[in-house]
């Protein structure tokens, strides 16, 4: 909460000061539901989805949106019971379109057919939910202004509001190494991917809050992005236990987009895509912070 302290010189001019003492907030959310990723040998399409609800049921976490590419309901009909199993957990869903096309690869028209072609699916598994919340795929929101504005016209008429992103590590780039060296026995290496894991959203966490700092001036709520990918599942505990020892309190995506940062529009073609604060930081011309990834190492594992 804020504390407000008046300061008054003489008899007719106060002046307050906010003293912020709320701790830092964050949305948890997962894309790609309902399947994400290569699983190691012996386990099976719904354990990654059912570890991840139960996971947030023992933590107490808010509800979670979950972003559905329909797609994978019609390749495997069975599919759609883990959707409905995220909604019955408490948790809402979202779209993130059919087939999880490219916008950057596709015209504007075919992309907007996708978002529409969703729509059936999440009708049926959430008739009376709130699932008009967008997440763009590879957070790519138009390579040129026209496509941007184009689909940001279509989500407007059709009542949706974009899920935006503002802290992202690449967390999807360890579910396939997990997968081999799961497949390898290989107990070593799996050890290094659960601590670069956890090692790599330690430190993105924060390049996001030296970002927020420089862009607005203090911790804004953040939006988490991660996947329903097996080694998510794995890790949630203990990425969970970071967050909370950093102080950080669990809101929901409504509640974390509530805040005056994501009603700004950087309204610019952006090639590749990236979160909220990075466009807006192309706008404002203020340079990303340093980082590290593992790429090579990743690539690597287990081979």
């Amino acid at each position: 909460m804020n504390r407000f302290f008046p300061l008054c010189f003489g008899a007719l001019f106060c002046m307050t000061i906010a003293a912020q003492t709320a701790p830092p907030r964050v949305a948890f959310t997962f894309d790609d539901l309902p399947a994400h990723g290569p699983l190691p040998p012996g386990e099976f399409r719904p354990e990654p989805i059912r570890l991840i609800i139960k996971t947030l049921k023992t933590e107490k976490m808010p509800p979670v949106y979950g972003f559905v590419n329909g797609f994978r309901t019609a390749q495997y009909p069975y599919q759609t019971e883990l959707l409905r199993e995220w909604i019955s957990s408490g948790n809402p869903l979202g779209s993130h379109t059919w087939s999880h096309p490219s916008l950057d690869q596709t015209s504007a028209k075919k992309y907007i057919e996708n978002i529409a072609e969703n729509e059936s699916i999440l009708r049926k598994v959430d008739p009376d939910g709130d699932w008009h919340w967008f997440r763009y795929p590879f957070l790519q929101e138009g390579n040129t202004l026209e496509k941007r504005v184009a689909v940001r016209d279509y989500l407007l008429a059709h009542h949706y509001k974009v899920a935006e992103v503002t802290i992202d590590f690449e967390d999807y780039l360890w579910n396939e190494p997990y997968a081999r060296c799961m497949a390898k026995h290989d107990d070593a290496a799996v050890a290094s991917l659960e601590h670069s894991y956890i090692d790599v959203a330690d430190e993105f966490v924060g390049v996001f809050r030296t970002l927020s700092q420089k862009l607005y001036g203090h911790d804004i709520p953040y939006v988490l992005l991660l996947h329903v990918g097996a080694f998510d599942a794995h890790m949630l505990p203990r990425l969970i236990a970071l967050f909370r020892g950093k102080g950080f309190e669990f809101v929901t995506l409504p509640q974390a987009e509530a805040d005056p940062a994501y009603a700004f529009d950087p309204n610019i073609g952006y090639p590749n895509g990236g979160t909220l604060e990075e466009l807006t930081s192309a706008v404002q011309k203020v340079n990303f912070p340093d980082n590290t990834k593992p790429y090579k190492e990743l690539d690597s594992m287990c081979r």
